[in-house]
């Protein structure tokens, strides 16, 4: 597994522990907050993240799936995009 490579279903994910996750009320938002600053967080995206607890990509695409019924396919995709967005930006690790 190459770190670059796109995200496949049996691989795990975590927050990059440099991050917290959590509701901000002030923002009206999921943020993750950072010693530089704070991400306010879309619906989708904090959706993705909060499954980001060392669960696979297949198993957040199951839970995006319930949480978001209709086109599996579409969803499975976008959560792909999101994994590997997240990833680049540093606020998810893939696990060994």
């Amino acid at each position: 597994m190459n770190e670059s490579s796109p995200p496949a279903a049996g691989d795990r994910f975590s927050l990059n522990p440099m991050y917290l996750f959590r509701w901000e009320p002030t923002q009206d938002a999921h943020v993750l907050l950072y010693p530089e600053g704070i991400v306010k967080l879309n619906r989708t995206a904090a959706d993705i993240i909060e499954h980001c607890d060392g669960r696979s990509a297949a198993a957040i695409i199951a839970a995006m799936q319930g949480r978001y019924p209709g086109d599996d396919d579409r969803v499975a995709a976008g959560v792909y995009k999101f994994l590997e967005v997240f990833r680049a930006k540093g606020w998810i690790r893939r696990q060994a």
